[in-house]
This record gives C-alpha cells, sequence and structure tokens, in this order.
C-alpha cells in the first residue's frame, strides 16, 4: 500500500483528495501546517508527498527545500497542489523543487490517474 502525506490547511481539500484517494487503496496521512508536516514526513517516509503551496506557517518554497534537504526524503516525489493558474503553478512548482503540480479544483477522474503517474 503507497502512502501519501498530504499537506493542506483546508479542511474540504483535506477531505476531496481523502474520498477520492482511499478507494484507490492508498494510505493518506494529513499535516495541517508546514512544521508538522515535515515531522511527519520525516517520521513516516510517505512514497508521495501533496503539497499546498499556500500555508498558514510557510512558503511552499521553504518547505520544499527543507524537504529535499532531508536525506531520507530526497527521492520522494513532491507534487505543488495549489490553485495558482496553470501555467503560474507549473512554472513556480519546477522553480520550488517540486516533481510536478496538479491544479485545484482537481477533477477528481483525471486527479487519481495524477498521482498514480507520479507514484511511478
Amino acid at each position: 500500500m503507497k502512502t501519501i502525506l498530504q499537506i493542506e490547511d483546508n479542511y474540504a481539500n483535506k477531505r476531496l483528495v481523502e474520498r477520492v484517494l482511499e478507494p484507490h487503496g492508498y494510505r493518506l496521512l494529513h499535516a495541517a501546517d508546514g512544521r508538522s508536516g515535515i515531522d511527519l514526513a520525516l517520521q513516516e517516509h510517505p512514497d508521495l508527498i501533496l503539497l499546498d503551496m499556500g500555508l498558514p506557517d510557510m512558503d511552499g518554497q521553504t518547505l520544499v527545500a527543507i524537504l529535499r534537504d532531508a536525506s531520507e526524503l530526497a527521492k520522494t516525489p513532491i507534487v505543488a497542489l495549489t490553485a495558482w493558474p496553470e501555467a503560474t503553478a507549473s512554472q513556480m512548482a519546477a522553480n520550488y523543487g517540486c516533481d510536478g503540480c496538479i491544479t485545484k479544483p482537481i477533477d477528481v477522474i483525471e486527479f487519481v490517474k495524477q498521482v498514480a503517474a507520479f507514484l511511478g
């Protein structure tokens, strides 16, 4: 079973991702802010990190940099999950060191395929 860590401060977005992915056999972990997301990622070593780029305690660029500095997470795909316009989001996610970007609102059918692709 693949483990996905979602770092997301919006409860409705958190629940939507859970409802879409859990029926496909994924184990979902959740952190509501960057600091707890870092702690959970280091503790659980998820297979994928879905990261809201607009968290209350730190910006996405800082959070990705911290996650990338952890050797045990070096190969973990990090995907920005953001409401930014798609062109902007893709460029910013790449600049921040993310492996990809999925824009909100998510397309629930495409989202499952996108997550599976990032998990290889």
